[in-house]
């Protein structure tokens, strides 16, 4: 049995997305959809003692047709400095701030980045790399695409050697299980509900926030509020 699992990269994601992520065996990065406003792909939120409040990577879009998430640039360089202040200025009291500092602080003020795929993966890779999450992460074009909404994540997930294919539950309202069941993929739906609360700054609990809060938080402790995470 191969688990696989497909989602669109998202820009320092909540808990939820590493916990997916560190319940497969290959994690396929479906930058090829194409790119939409207001979403995930290029912001996130952090705790604030004003309240929630979003980072956004400015990001440029070139008219309305088409554009892939893989092929959307990053406008500007001085985001970086300000996401890294914010964080900094939030954070910078939380019981692990130096030692989440110590791999993150580099890569917002020691990288460079052109597209949001690119700085995406980057930070998914780093933080997998601290919770010790082995999975192998892969992109979607590293495989042949086919269409069909349904049909090319299952040919996907196949093309990966995958026989269980793990999604989030929004899907369901789209997803053609036969389709599937036609190829002999087991569909299994993850699970996003229980997560306990941890120890946060700020009033009251948020469980949407981007990982980095937990990771601030709870440092090498953040697995004893994931699922999928081991010690």
């Amino acid at each position: 049995m191969k688990k696989v699992a497909i989602l669109q990269s998202n820009y320092i994601p909540w808990k939820g997305y590493f916990d997916m992520i560190a319940a497969v065996d290959e994690f396929i990065i479906y930058d090829d959809m194409q790119y939409t406003k207001r979403d995930w792909r290029n912001r996130n939120q952090i705790k604030t003692p004003q309240g929630v409040k979003w980072l956004t990577v400015p990001v440029l879009v070139k008219g309305k047709y088409h554009q892939k998430i893989r092929d959307t640039e990053i406008d500007g360089k001085e985001w970086a400095k300000t996401h890294w202040a914010m964080l900094y200025q939030n954070y910078r009291k939380s019981p692990h701030f130096t030692e989440i500092a110590n791999f993150l602080e580099p890569l917002y003020l020691e990288s460079e980045y052109s597209h949001i795929s690119h700085l995406n993966r980057n930070f998914i890779e780093a933080i997998c790399k601290y919770l010790r999450i082995k999975t192998k992460i892969s992109n979607s074009w590293d495989y042949p695409l086919t269409d069909g909404k349904t049909e090319r994540l299952a040919s996907l997930c196949a093309s990966a050697g995958g026989t269980e294919y793990i999604s989030g539950p929004s899907a369901k309202n789209y997803i053609d299980i036969d389709v599937f069941t036609s190829m002999a993929i087991q569909l299994t739906w993850f699970d996003y509900n229980g997560y306990q609360d941890y120890p946060q700054l700020w009033g009251e609990f948020t469980h949407g926030v981007t990982i980095l809060d937990l990771l601030f938080n709870c440092g090498k402790n953040a697995h004893r509020y994931m699922r999928h995470v081991d010690a």
